[in-house]
């Protein structure tokens, strides 16, 4: 026998997606002006039908929504192919209906003769459920939530973008990753919208049928009888079938993409195929069980059929009895391999921790168990630090101290200890907000971070002591706060060389030529990380640093080398931050100035090159000026003020560095760090 041999030309034959497209396209057009004969009639169903089954395919097994971003130019193309479909059958019935129940194609009429099954007023009656299930239920509902989840999903964009932004500045994600979320969150931000367009065309496909199916039936008697002369109840019968036929044709495609629509736009945004989360979410055996014994309890009643109903009760309580029996057998212990025994490297002792927290036994169910309420705080940490400071803070390793009390934890920044408290869980340490000791039952105490006094109280007192207007925190919020200052204490040694390097390397675009004139021509980067050092020291937030940047190139354009001098030129570039940051709840700034004496007493106690100006004033009268200052802010703080200390740009750096030992949170700014439109007001002097 010989082998079937094609011609070679049918194996290069390529059809691009393109010519498809554009032939299904002409294929419609085809459909509504040309009358197309029986065959190709039932050629152009059955590719309907098909199309339409391999849509509800697709949208049933996908992962998520976004998987088929197609579906809405698929759904205008396969309504418009159904609608020129539905003007070519109605060519037929109408002009060639009087031959039979044949003339619109076998496909029409043997779905017509299947569903009247020898009565016409009931096949009738069933094909208007299907129609008004098809136009009420699936269509008006698929329409209903796509716009909904549009509306919803353009409500929730900014929120969206502002989570991208938070996560690549907190360092969770890279840029890359931040492009490619952007990227998606466009993607299904077009997606919902085509889709709330799209279920317009589904319900219009639904209101066209209906159309259709009355000027087949109407028209198609009033020409039969009319004008070629059939008898009513021959006419009734052949028509009702050639309509109902075409509607099922019609209707059917249009009921499995109306349900693929409604699949898409009802989906959850669990990245899971419907199939598998359904059949997970309905297999636990308590409902199996109740279900089971619903349908035996339905069984036994007087009247019901027993059998299904007992198959039903079987099948499910033999599924929920397997199920709690898998259940109740645990998970094998995955295979430990055998740990090959290696020495560490010498390097890895030299690894230095930046932040370390350290718990005693008794605290290590902070860090621990199903809800680490710690390790999270401590992640919210990072990602407010980012916010407000503008670097990323170093990872906080968190291990246990079996040398350390129970209940007492230390906080070590590189490895030395900085801080260290005492916790009482499952306690909950209760303080008043006027720093006096709360009036209630309690193990006294003080707050770690502050210093106030405070209660170790039970959970039931939780009520009694937010009654008193006390704030109520648990061990880990105790803990947090605690390391939080810390943080913000220590920020400036937290900056690494390689951070500094990290923050020029992240800046946007359009800010890399500034990088480039500047650094390393005339300002170094271990230059620029002690400029960021001194004023993350203050608790001035680095976050703007193009604008840094530019008072650096300024100071350097100046001839200005010295640290001082440098970083009195950029804060006043960033006068408004500066400004805002000392602005009270009031909506001023609270200033306490320094008096003409004291500015005369400075300055001349000032010696030195100018690039290097050291401060020399005796000890006793430096001692009489920190006790002034002290009166005067301890009285602004017993009326609820939080001043800033107003001298002169050349002494700021002096008084700052005297300030700073005993009221390290006041605030020191030159006259030219005041923004020109910020609202000020002098509460006193010194």
């Amino acid at each position: 026998m010989k082998s079937l041999t094609l011609p070679p030309w049918l194996g290069q034959l390529r059809v691009s997606s393109e010519a498809a497209l554009v032939a299904g396209i002409v294929l419609v057009l085809v459909i509504l002006i040309v009358p197309l004969p029986g065959s190709m009639l039932d050629a152009a169903s059955a590719l309907n039908i098909t199309v339409s089954v391999l849509m509800l395919m697709v949208a049933l097994l996908l992962a998520r929504p976004l998987d088929f971003q197609s579906f809405p130019q698929l759904l205008l193309i396969t309504t418009l192919f159904r609608l020129g479909l539905n003007v070519g059958t109605t060519r037929a019935i109408l002009a060639s209906g009087h031959e039979g129940p044949e003339a619109a194609g076998a496909v029409i009429a043997t779905f017509g003769r299947y569903l009247m099954g020898g009565d016409i007023l009931v096949g009738m009656i069933v094909f208007a459920i299907l129609l008004m299930v098809n136009h009420v239920v699936v269509s008006k509902g698929a329409s209903r939530v796509a716009e909904v989840a549009a509306r919803f999903h353009l409500d929730a964009m900014p929120g969206k973008q502002m989570s991208i932004d938070a996560d690549l500045s907190a360092g969770t994600i890279d840029e890359a990753e931040a492009r490619t979320r952007r990227r998606e969150l466009q993607e299904e931000s077009g997606f919902h919208g085509a889709m709330d367009g799209a279920a317009k065309f589904v319900k219009g496909d639904a209101v066209a049928g209906l159309v259709s199916t009355f000027i087949n039936l109407l028209g198609g008697l009033a020409i039969g009888v009319g004008r070629h002369g059939m008898g009513f109840m021959d006419a009734v019968e052949t028509y009702s079938i050639l309509t109902v036929g075409d509607g099922l044709v019609g209707q059917i495609p249009a009921l499995l993409v109306s349900v693929a629509a409604a699949i898409l736009v009802t989906k959850a945004a669990r990245e899971e195929q419907a199939d598998r989360l359904m059949a997970r979410e309905l297999a636990g055996w308590k409902p199996l069980a109740v279900a089971g014994g619903a349908s035996l309890f339905m069984g036994v009643m007087p009247g019901m059929p027993m059998l299904p109903f007992l198959l039903l009760a079987g099948g499910f309580g033999g599924v929920a009895w397997f199920r709690r029996k898998a259940a109740l057998v645990p998970p094998p212990e995955p295979a430990v391999p055998a740990a090959v025994p290696t020495e560490p490297a010498v390097s890895e002792a030299l690894r230095m921790d930046l932040l370390r927290l350290e718990l005693g036994y008794g605290l290590l169910a902070l860090a621990s168990g199903d809800a680490p309420r710690l390790t999270e705080q401590i992640r919210g940490l990072r990602r407010n630090i980012a916010q407000d400071m503008g670097f990323v803070l170093p990872s906080v390793r968190i291990q246990d101290n079996l040398d350390l009390p129970p209940d007492t934890y230390i906080l070590r920044v590189k490895e030395i200890e900085a801080a260290r408290g005492v916790l009482k869980p499952p306690m909950l340490l209760a303080i008043d907000p006027s720093g006096k000791q709360p009036d209630m039952k309690g193990t006294a105490t003080q707050e770690p971070a502050f210093g106030l006094p405070a209660l170790w109280i039970e959970e039931h007192q939780r009520e009694e002591a937010a009654m008193r207007g006390c704030t109520v925190v648990d061990c880990a919020g105790v803990l947090a706060t605690h390391l939080t200052e810390v943080v913000r204490e220590n920020m400036s040694e937290l900056l690494s060389y390689s951070e500094t390097q990290k923050l020029l390397d992240e800046l946007p675009r359009e800010q890399h030529k500034l990088v480039q004139d500047l650094i390393p021509t005339q300002v170094s980067v271990g230059l620029l990380q002690r400029l960021l050092q001194a004023l993350l020291s203050e608790r001035v937030s680095i976050r703007d640093l193009p604008t840094i940047l530019e008072g650096l190139q300024e100071a350097a354009a100046a001839s200005l080398r010295s640290v001082p001098q440098m970083l009195g030129i950029v804060r006043m570039r960033l006068a408004r931050q500066l400004s805002e940051a000392a602005r009270g709840p009031n909506g001023y700034v609270p200033l306490v100035t320094l008096s003409p004496e004291w500015e005369i007493a400075f300055t001349e106690s000032l010696s030195g090159p100018p690039e290097d100006r050291q401060l020399l004033m005796d000890a006793t009268r430096l001692q009489a000026f920190v006790q002034r200052l002290r009166d005067v802010m301890d009285a602004q703080a017993a009326q609820g003020e939080s001043p800033a200390l107003l001298c002169s740009g050349a002494l700021r750096p002096h008084l700052r560095s005297i300030v700073e030992r005993f009221r390290p949170a006041t605030t020191v700014l030159s006259q030219a760090e005041i923004h020109a439109r910020v609202r000020v007001r002098t509460l006193g002097s010194v």
